[in-house]
């Protein structure tokens, strides 16, 4: 005000009602607070309305009867409209009027929808029984605190320890209506139960009016200020209804506001049998039976004050459950527009008996070529089930694994390879596992439905030549690569059978059934089935990385490169010992070291390796492992990097003077105490160099 006085503009305006608009908006945005109003009133006349309880006990009778309207609504909806909140002293002089007539007979519905929409007076005393009234009989609650600046006082609001109202409790559903026009004591009620968690606000963003205002006379001017005496801070976050209002927890129009209400309190009243039913599928399907009991006790308890929508509670469970179980495969979602719901065809996996059909299947099903370099190709799109017993593997020994058996390497393309069955998948690994080495359990398959665990083992007779794993395998993938597809290349890895390249795998495992929520647009997509590798850990899918990433279209490119790197990979790893042998200062741990590194080559462990900068990342992990010195490291480097043991610079004298200022630092200290500090230790020809200097020292 003094700035826009000392301004001068302020005095140049003639009109008073002009000038009290203009201070008006200089105060607001000044202090950022709309309720400072300044008015021009040569008229104004103070009025001081009467006190709610020294009226008599008729008037406001009549008063409650025209600002409370109580009804009970279809399915036992309670609906409370109160257009003043009720002060402390009033509530106490009408007694058993208010109890008898409104809280009593809104404690008897199942839900209440409080509509706050048309409150716009009241006091802040009435707003502790509200709360309490809608809070169970527990440790008292600080609700607010109210600082008054006119008497210098601070007082605190607390839930009542009693009432003698039947409570209507917490765990009915509780619906508050607000408007623009909802102010004052209103907003501290719709405030406080929101925050409280107790109840959903619907509507608009309440005025964000005041606990108290006053006017005040400018001066002996005609010029009024109209100032917030008394402060409000909720103990419950720490902030205020005051100036910004209430924000509704579903934002509608203010003539919206009971239908949607109506309508969140019909979703809501399904929530506890919609969670019950969850819970039953999980119990009778879900694979991880050792998950399932922590599943059913967070579902159980899971706060569900927040959803307003199927979709709201889809996100949250759907949320808690991957949180609880760590399984990304356990899905709950929102169906829209009665989306299709996607299950497997398990009919395209079986194959017929008949030989000449077997004959047609074999060789639409696997493509096999032999490429440049004697590069053996192998394409299939699924996994065939082998139900037609050894027929099937007869024709597949014949008609795939003879013309590949001569081949330098194999590229196995499940670029395409949506899925099929778990038979014919043991089938192929087996043609990759080494004849001479001993069974080797692939993988293990536990069927909740059926109660059964199948373990899938290398076959100990087969029909046709096995590949091996001596020689290169190299895997195709793309991002179309899903179900047992993904298995396929998960196990290539997790079985050191060859090297994977291409796309990161889609992450659909088809090892699920999804069921629909009844009476509801929910759905749940369960895995019935878990799959173990050979390490006896459960995959649950997500994507297969590719040893090597590149674009699928890409892949067969670089099989090429990585096959020729790999032919000169055990001479690189047998030089890596050797060296180690030679330098490494404890012998007995540098001849072990070698030894395990080739045993690993040996094993497959180095198939994941697919250049320079891998290897020596690989090395390192292995060397430091294995020596339990983790200042061995290999790297890789276009040029040869400089030695560490070059002959030393011998510096000149005028050199010498700067190390020595550089590198030395002397002082004597109190009882004849000699400082002697130095931040680099030379080497030794250095210091025999500047050692005359460092005499004088």
């Amino acid at each position: 005000i003094q700035q826009a006085i000392n301004s001068g503009e302020i005095l140049q305006i003639s009109d008073r009602k002009t000038l009290a608009a203009v201070l008006t908006v200089g105060v607001q945005g000044a202090l950022n607070d709309p309720r400072l109003t300044v008015s021009y009133e040569p008229n104004f006349v103070p009025v001081m309305p009467p006190m709610l309880p020294s009226l008599p006990l008729e008037q406001l009778i009549w008063l409650v009867r025209n600002s409370v309207k109580l009804d009970v609504l279809d399915n036992n909806v309670g609906y409370l409209r109160i257009d003043r909140i009720i002060g402390e002293e009033t509530a106490a002089k009408l007694g058993s009027l208010l109890r008898d007539n409104i809280w009593d007979k809104v404690a008897q519905t199942s839900s209440l929808i409080f509509d706050l929409r048309y409150s716009t007076a009241g006091e802040l005393s009435g707003v502790p029984f509200i709360i309490s009234y809608f809070s169970d009989p527990e440790t008292l609650i600080h609700i607010d605190t109210v600082y008054d600046r006119p008497s210098n006082t601070t007082r605190e609001l607390w839930t009542l320890p009693s009432i003698k109202e039947e409570k209507y409790g917490k765990k009915k559903d509780v619906i508050i209506l607000t408007s623009k026009r909802t102010v004052g004591a209103a907003e501290a009620v719709a405030y406080t139960l929101k925050n409280l968690k107790r109840a959903i606000t619907v509507g608009e963003r309440s005025a964000g009016g005041s606990v108290k205002v006053q006017k005040f006379r400018i001066a002996q001017s005609e010029f009024y200020i109209t100032v917030p005496v008394a402060r409000s801070v909720s103990p419950l976050t720490g902030q205020s209804w005051e100036v910004s209002g209430v924000s509704p927890t579903v934002n509608v129009n203010a003539k919206e506001a009971v239908a949607k209400a109506k309508s969140l309190l019909a979703v809501r009243s399904t929530l506890p049998k919609v969670v019950q039913s969850i819970s039953d599928i999980i119990r009778r399907f879900y694979a991880f039976t050792d998950r399932v009991p922590v599943l059913l006790q967070h579902l159980q308890s899971t706060d569900l004050f927040s959803i307003v929508s199927e979709e709201d509670l889809a996100v949250r469970l759907n949320q808690d459950l991957q949180t609880v179980s760590e399984d990304p495969r356990l899905i709950i979602k929102y169906i829209q527009d009665n989306a299709a719901i996607v299950e497997e065809d398990t009919e395209l996996s079986n194959v017929p008996d008949d030989m000449k059909l077997l004959k047609v299947l074999v060789a639409s099903t696997f493509k096999v070529k032999i490429l440049p370099y004697n590069t053996g190709y192998l394409r299939f799109d699924k996994f065939v089930k082998l139900s037609a017993g050894a027929k099937l593997e007869e024709l597949m020994a014949k008609m795939v694994w003879e013309p590949l058996k001569d081949t330098s390497y194999l590229i196995i393309d499940i670029r395409y390879n949506t899925g099929g069955s778990f038979t014919s998948l043991a089938l192929i690994l087996s043609y990759l596992h080494d004849a001479s080495q001993k069974n080797q359990n692939f993988f293990t398959i536990y069927d909740r439905i059926q109660n059964t665990t199948t373990e899938y083992d290398s076959l100990p007779h087969i029909t046709g030549p096995t590949y091996g794993s001596k020689r290169g395998v190299y895997v195709l993938t793309s991002y179309y690569t899903a179900s047992i597809g993904e298995e396929f290349a998960y196990l290539i890895q997790s079985l050191h059978y060859g090297t994977v390249i291409g796309e990161i795998t889609s992450g659909t495992l088809m090892h699920s059934k999804t069921f629909q929520i009844e009476g509801t647009d929910l759905a749940i997509t369960v895995p019935f089935i878990n799959f173990l590798d050979n390490n006896g850990e459960s995959w649950l899918g997500g994507g297969v990385v590719p040893d090597a990433i590149v674009l699928a279209e890409e892949a067969e490119e670089y099989v090429h490169e990585i096959a020729n790197f790999h032919q000169g990979l055990r001479s690189l790893i047998k030089g890596t010992g050797e060296l180690l042998e030679k330098h490494y200062a404890i012998r007995e741990v540098a001849l072990e070291v070698s030894k395990v590194l080739l045993s690993k080559w040996a094993e497959g462990l180095y198939r994941s390796v697919v250049d320079f900068e891998s290897l020596a990342s690989q090395l390192t992990a292995d060397l430091q492992e294995t020596s339990g010195d983790h200042r061995l490291h290999v790297f890789h480097c276009d040029v040869e990097p400089e030695s560490l043991h070059d002959v030393p610079k011998i510096p000149t004298d005028e050199e010498v003077g700067y190390m020595i200022d550089a590198l030395f630092k002397i002082e004597l200290l109190p009882g004849n105490v000699g400082y002697l500090r130095f931040d680099m230790m030379a080497d030794v020809e250095v210091v025999k160099a500047i050692g005359p200097q460092l005499i004088k020292l």
